[in-house]
């Protein structure tokens, strides 16, 4: 898996809503309703941290599901929703005050 850095875009509404995140795209006005695992990696997208070791450190030790299928699985999470611009991705960490990553 490419190294990804993801943080989520500043232009989005989102609302916990039992156990799944609720998010609106401000770009297009896409709906998303993201279950327990995705919110995850969801509220893991802190700009810092590899995507790679949210799945471990989160996903592996909580669900029962290998590494490479769960790392497909966040591929997947970064590449549909991100398409909608909800995310901020970039190869390196993202610096907050520049806002440096590729909006998806």
């Amino acid at each position: 898996m490419e190294e990804k850095y993801i943080a989520r875009s500043s232009a989005i509404a989102a609302r916990m809503v039992g156990e799944e995140m609720m998010i609106m795209s401000a770009t297009d006005s896409t709906f998303f309703a993201l279950n327990e695992a995705v919110t995850m990696r969801w509220q893991a997208a802190d700009r810092l941290t590899p995507l790679a070791q949210i799945v471990n450190d989160s996903i592996c030790t909580r669900f029962d599901v290998s590494p490479m299928q769960a790392e497909h699985d966040a591929g997947q999470f970064v590449d549909e929703p991100g398409g909608h611009g909800i995310f901020l991705v970039s190869q390196q960490p993202i610096n907050s005050q520049s806002g440096r990553g590729e909006p998806v």
